[in-house]
């Protein structure tokens, strides 16, 4: 099983990109959709069919209940996850020509900020995927950092997609800090060009300081990997329609994991053990699926 931590939002997506409208003296309305980038990755895992699981605190509200139930209907185990009163996290998403999203966040008081650190993992859990704001508004991302560290210490494969939201940082150095005490803790980074740039490091140097590997996503130029090894291996991005790149990244996150778990490549010597060619399939597949999220509005 593949266990999921972080938050479950909503975005509120506008109905049509500014491209694509023909008037652009009213905003576009606003439509709900079911999202939050470990929900998107957890709801992506079980669509693909890798048991999956979802770890986090998720409100009592109408909003929250839509939630778990899109978890449910997506073959997600839900055991994991601790509900609360508090109000679900709205995110806005403000959308390009091109697809490309910003976002706005209502998160004060939110369910998902006060996620308590749980017992141990389920034994046959073989791998936990965390990032996004989940490990930036407290005192649930302390309770999220815990996680990954005693997870990572009793062998559990980790993931990381650090997912950076600049709006939601109110100290960037001191995240940054944060940001490399994780990675003795992650076994596989996952980032886009933006994240790194924002982060102010490089890719391939991440690999001297814990994970075994780093997958960096470069939009429509597509992905590129680079192992404890020394293997680098980029492949080119699907052509497809771009409705919203929303969930894009999350859907990588899965993908990746569906395709490492599906070769018995969980775990350090597994991401080493791929080779150019292993690497070369489990990436293509990645730009696959992603093409498959950034086709359809929202996540």
């Amino acid at each position: 099983m593949i266990v999921v931590a972080g938050e479950a939002l909503i975005d509120l997506v506008p109905q049509h990109a500014a491209g694509d409208r023909t008037d652009t003296t009213t905003p576009a309305p606003l439509l709900p959709r079911l999202g939050g980038g470990p929900f998107n990755t957890a709801v992506a895992l079980g669509r693909l069919g890798s048991p999956a699981a979802f770890c986090s605190r998720v409100s009592t509200d109408v909003f929250g209940d839509m939630l778990m139930e899109g978890l449910r209907a997506s073959g997600v185990d839900t055991s994991l996850v601790q509900r609360g009163p508090e109000p679900t996290t709205l995110a806005v998403a403000a959308l390009g020509p091109d697809g490309s999203a910003g976002f706005g966040f209502y998160a004060e008081g939110s369910a998902d900020r006060l996620f308590e650190l749980p017992p141990s993992l389920p034994p046959e859990v073989r791998a936990l995927a965390l990032g996004t704001c989940s490990l930036v508004l407290e005192p649930g991302a302390s309770a999220y950092e815990a996680l990954l560290r005693r997870e990572s210490a009793r062998g559990v494969f980790t993931l990381l997609d650090p997912n950076i939201r600049p709006g939601l940082i109110p100290d960037p150095d001191a995240y940054r800090t944060r940001f490399t005490g994780w990675l003795s803790s992650v076994t596989l980074l996952k980032l886009s060009e933006d994240d790194a740039a924002w982060l102010g490091g490089v890719p391939a140097e991440w690999t001297a300081r814990g994970p075994a590997a780093v997958v960096l996503t470069r939009g429509g130029e597509g992905m590129t990997v680079w192992t404890a090894d020394g293997t680098e291996v980029s492949v080119p991005a699907e052509a497809v329609s771009v409705v919203d790149t929303i969930g894009a990244g999350d859907a990588v996150n899965a993908a990746v994991l569906h395709a490492l778990s599906s070769r018995e490549a969980l775990s350090p010597s597994g991401l080493v053990g791929l080779g150019a060619a292993g690497w070369r399939e489990v990436l293509r597949f990645a730009c696959g699926v992603a093409g498959e999220a950034c086709g359809r509005a929202g996540a």
